[in-house]
């Protein structure tokens, strides 16, 4: 009778023994660190990317891991880590909240691989600690459909990138300011609930990328995006349905691609913005009620190309200034097409007539005699009668500079190159 007993309990420690040391054997056969590192790219949508960095972890289609299903049959002990297991956990219950997943994404989300299974999922090693976890989150194009993200990005404490553009999630944007490691948001192309700008954004201190074009954003933009994010590198909120001036504080920002297309916005374009001018490079007005004389401080934008100079489709009256044609003169310029179309411009500085001879100014539908394809006498005139103008302040004399011109002439296409190889992110932004 003692030996039964004996023999029984040293098989059920023998069982339990080897629920735990199954998973250790598992891992033994995972791929290699270095074959599972992915580069985080555009993903399958439209969504851009500022990048990564680090060697990466996983992310992707394979053959899911450890135990099938998503269910609650995993321990702790399953997992590479603790901080792979309180991810699992958090994966597992914003699977249960996605209602539409055309493409099977969430299929792969079981098992206890979430470096290498979980398809939109990287891993990465934090800062000066030796675990890997949950770094980065790329679903863009993935068209899945949920009402909330709460609970789920701002539940995972070491992301550093959540990119989600052409999806179908709703609900208000989570409060990320507790990720210290945060940089990077793209929430573009989303069913996201109406709303002002979403302010607990401002709170993101490490941001470079702020995306949250193509949604149903409202009212004024605040101070605080040209003010927040010390080491932006793109903002664009184009295609929503923002209102108001823009922030006088415009030009605090060292922002390079700011997109601010396709919105609502009205009154004149701040003269802060001269403040950028070396770290703007492109910019994109167009499409809103802008209004008011163009500010001689946008001749100030010595880095800016000149395509991405967009100021089309607005109500900006009086005269174009020398000093913004001479960027497309100098050596210092990069402006190639400046497009000024469908507003109500009366005259030109001299040296925008030689921009028109070469294709590199748009003026159609202005009121600017002489000019080719303008307004009617009595559209132009219209316009003027209901609109309150006031007079445009006096541009300083700039030469046009044509020697500089034709001395930048040798090296244009060496600087058309330059500027095809990193084309214009911001008219990118226009599509979803």
């Amino acid at each position: 009778m003692a030996g039964s007993l004996s023999a029984a309990l040293c098989l059920t420690l023998f069982c339990l023994l080897g629920a735990c040391i199954a998973p250790g054997a598992r891992a033994n056969g995972r791929h290699s660190r270095r074959d599972l590192d992915i580069n985080l790219g555009n993903g399958n949508g439209g969504g851009i990317s500022i990048g990564i960095g680090g060697s990466g972890g996983g992310g992707g289609g394979g053959s899911s891991g450890g135990s099938s299903g998503g269910g609650g049959d995993l321990r702790p002990c399953d997992f590479e880590n603790e901080r792979l297991y309180k991810a699992y956990k958090v994966i597992q219950k914003f699977r249960r909240t996605v209602t539409c997943d055309p493409q099977n994404i969430i299929s792969s989300w079981s098992g206890a691989d979430l470096c290498s299974t979980y398809k939109g999922f990287f891993c990465e090693r934090p800062p000066n600690i030796t675990d890997r976890t949950i770094a980065s989150v790329d679903f863009n194009g993935y068209n899945l459909q949920a009402s909330s993200l709460k609970e789920f990005v701002d539940a995972l404490p070491d992301l550093a990138l959540f990119h989600a553009n052409s999806n179908n999630f709703g609900g208000a944007v989570p409060d990320l300011s507790r990720l210290q490691y945060f940089y990077e948001l793209d929430l573009s192309n989303n069913k996201l609930s109406p709303a002002t700008f979403p302010t607990d954004v401002l709170k993101l201190k490490n941001a470079t990328f702020v995306d949250i074009r193509f949604n149903s954003f409202y009212g004024e933009l605040p101070g605080g995006v040209f003010c927040s994010f010390p080491q932006v590198q793109a903002i664009f909120v184009n295609n929503n349905q923002f209102s108001g001036s823009l922030p006088d504080n415009i030009g605090d920002s060292p922002v390079n691609y700011l997109s601010l297309a396709n919105n609502n916005f009205t009154g004149e374009i701040p003269k802060s913005i001269a403040r950028m001018a070396n770290t703007l490079f492109e910019v994109l007005f167009l499409n809103n009620k802008l209004s008011g004389c163009l500010p001689y401080e946008l001749g100030l934008l010595a880095k800016a190309t000149v395509e991405q100079l967009n100021l089309a489709d607005n109500l900006l009256y009086g005269e174009v200034p020398n000093a913004l044609c001479e960027l497309a003169f100098s050596w210092s310029g990069r402006l190639r097409n400046l497009t000024l179309s469908n507003n109500y411009f009366t005259s030109l500085g001299s040296c925008c007539w030689d921009l028109i001879k070469e294709g590199k100014l748009n003026v159609d539908r202005n009121c600017i005699p002489y000019a080719p394809n303008q307004r009617s006498h009595d559209e132009c005139a219209a316009f003027f009668h209901r609109t309150k103008t006031s007079a445009c302040p006096c541009n300083t004399y700039v030469p046009c500079g044509h020697n500089k011109h034709s001395a930048a002439g040798a090296g244009s296409e060496q600087d058309t190159a330059a500027a095809e190889e990193d084309k214009y992110r911001t008219y990118s932004a226009l599509h979803p």
